[in-house]
């Protein structure tokens, strides 16, 4: 093998290897990537179970049902449909009714959202941008004028 030939396969050979990384990141990204839904919008989409999304939305009042330990089921609203959610762990100490609310996981068999983690909004003046900018479209959210 002369030296350009040597030269030549170690660039081949490193190209092959950088390829190759990019496409398992890429492949793992693919993987973790969650789109954001809102209710009304899951009627026109076609979710699979068991495919991760992001659910957004308000806490519908008077669904809030604790159960045996620290599962607890809701119902996400954006006014036009809603659509009922589990989860089981600590919710954040600002999750309550009428509020903006962020749940990531999957539909089950049953058709109920299981989620694996929920996000509450911070204060009264912020709301989650994908939550907002749904609500606002369907002319439900306002922003306060404090």
């Amino acid at each position: 093998m002369t030296r350009k030939q040597k030269r030549l396969s170690v660039i081949v050979a490193g190209l092959a290897f950088l390829g190759a990384a990019a496409g398992l990141t890429f492949y793992a990204l693919g993987q973790k990537a969650s789109y954001f839904y809102m209710p009304a919008d899951l009627a026109t989409a076609s979710v699979p179970p068991g495919q991760r999304i992001r659910l957004g939305g308000l806490v519908e009042k008077g669904t809030i049902v604790r159960g045996q330990g620290a599962t607890v089921a809701f119902s996400v609203t954006d006014k036009q449909k809603s659509v009922k959610v589990t989860y089981t762990g600590i919710l954040p100490d600002l999750f309550r009714e009428d509020q903006g609310v962020i749940t990531e996981g999957a539909f089950g068999p049953d058709g109920v959202f299981v989620a694996d983690s929920v996000l509450a909004k911070h204060d009264e003046r912020y709301m989650p941008k994908e939550v907002a900018d749904g609500l606002k479209a369907k002319g439900v959210w306002q922003e306060s004028t404090n």
